[in-house]
């Protein structure tokens, strides 16, 4: 299977044919649904077969034990047999918004300089938690404007790949507290924010800063003594 989703994650169409379809889900033979995974959700598609009918793909997964990714249909879908023509159309307006709030958390792990304990991202908005050193205070007003600072200088955001054994020698990138990338990898998917940020990520961005739009911070919480969640949310 080629994950489209990384060769081109702006690609929204693509005809591929059926591998399997059973209880678990439907494999298909190339794929541009992303799977839940870094705590980006699974995307949403729709599938169209010769026939004219049209079937919704209701969220992706990865399989851990085959690594296939598994997309879900609703409970009354047919299924749909080995070697099935089948035209797969991404919800775009989803998937693109993820790509904005994605990028935009990755820009606020550079506004807060502190180790990350955990995130999650919708369609609307995203949050970080932080890892506080002792007697560091939280301005909203200032992190919210240095993040459309960040977006309105419109960085280019690029992918590039580096080794297990590499990032090894360079633990300052690996912002994550609570997740640590398969270091035992000969190949580890990193994120360049043009003359800003580089780490390890696994999930999908946009291609200039300035696509993510204006930005607020919602709300700052404290869980914890040192642990800090930042919300923040599209502005359109």
């Amino acid at each position: 299977m080629q994950e489209r989703f990384y060769i081109d994650p702006y690609q929204t169409t693509l005809q591929t044919t059926v591998m399997r379809h059973d209880d678990a889900g439907l494999v298909l033979g190339d794929t541009l649904c992303y799977p839940l995974g870094g705590g980006q959700p699974g995307d949403t598609a729709q599938l169209a077969l010769a026939d004219g009918g049209v079937l919704a793909i209701t969220d992706t997964r990865r399989d851990k034990a085959t690594r296939e990714i598994v997309h879900l249909l609703e409970a009354d879908a047919p299924r749909l047999a080995e070697g099935t023509a089948v035209t797969l159309t991404l919800d775009w307006a989803r998937r693109h918004r993820h790509m904005r709030v994605h990028t935009c958390l990755h820009l606020l792990s550079v506004v807060i300089k502190a180790g990350v304990t955990g995130g999650n991202l919708t369609t609307e908005s995203g949050r970080l938690d932080f890892d506080l050193p002792e007697g560091m205070e939280l301005d909203r007003e200032f992190i919210e404007s240095e993040l459309n600072r960040l977006i309105s200088e419109d960085h280019p955001v690029a992918v590039q790949m580096t080794s297990g054994a590499a990032l090894k020698r360079q633990p300052e990138l690996i912002k994550t507290m609570s997740v640590t990338p398969p270091l035992e990898l000969p190949e580890i998917r990193l994120i360049a924010i043009e003359g800003i940020d580089l780490q390890p990520c696994g999930g999908t961005h946009v291609q200039r800063t300035g696509e993510i739009g204006a930005v607020m911070v919602k709300k700052i919480e404290s869980k914890g003594a040192r642990n800090k969640r930042v919300v923040l949310a599209l502005l359109d």
